[in-house]
């Protein structure tokens, strides 16, 4: 995935986006991983990994690019 390809960053900025509770703790692993990885590999690797690893990508850009809307898990 490269960011061409990654949804436009204005359509994930809608703040009455309805929350739904997490239900996939395997999602969560796989973002805390991504996000442990941006020091040494950068948001461009992490993103790629989360796209194989089949993690939607409204998921990745909230996670990696607006890691303040993260769930409490």
């Amino acid at each position: 995935m490269n960011m061409n390809d990654m949804p436009d960053l204005a359509m994930t900025t809608n703040t009455t986006t309805t929350r739904h509770q997490r239900v996939d703790g395997r999602t969560s692993d796989l973002v805390n991983q991504a996000i442990a990885s941006i020091p040494t590999l950068g948001l461009q690797r992490a993103a790629e990994f989360l796209a194989t690893m089949n993690v939607p990508a409204e998921v990745a850009v909230r996670a990696l690019v607006y890691p303040a809307r993260r769930r409490a898990h």
